[in-house]
């Protein structure tokens, strides 16, 4: 269990710090030159798709590789998936390269996402996998 405590405020430090951000009791995320909350919603690009950094993306296309390897495998080690997830998260926040309102509005998937696996680790919960495999349809929506 402290293990995972470990794991999940290096991440979130890393998260943090990789993005100049700093998180107040409100779970908003605040920098001098961007401001936005984990309730706001994903907002398109003129209508297209925002492009996501190619060395952030190959993370999240890792992540999502290993949900749904983990949906067609018959043994469901929840904490194995954790793990994986929590590693990804590590190295995407750590190599955070995007600005401007694409990074805005990437945070805006990412910072409930990070929630979701924190809460998932270790839990031996089909609905808080449905939840994970429905924030990368939403990913989809508005990221390539």
């Amino acid at each position: 269990m402290t293990k995972l405590k470990i794991i999940i405020a290096t991440t979130l430090v890393a998260l943090i710090s990789s993005c100049n951000t700093k998180v107040t009791k409100t779970t908003e995320i605040k920098t001098e030159e961007h401001q936005h909350s984990t309730d706001q919603n994903i907002e398109l690009n003129n209508g297209e798709k925002w492009k996501v950094d190619s060395n952030m993306l190959l993370h999240i296309r890792n992540m999502e590789k290993d949900v749904v390897a983990f949906e067609s495998n018959n043994v469901k080690d929840y904490q194995l998936l954790a793990t994986k997830l929590n590693q990804n998260i590590d190295l995407l926040t750590s190599n955070c390269t995007m600005k401007g309102q694409a990074h805005n509005e990437l945070h805006k998937w990412l910072v409930p996402f990070i929630e979701l696996v924190k809460n998932f680790s270790g839990a031996d919960s089909t609905e808080q996998f449905t939840e994970i495999q429905h924030s990368f349809k939403i990913f989809n929506q508005y990221f390539q």
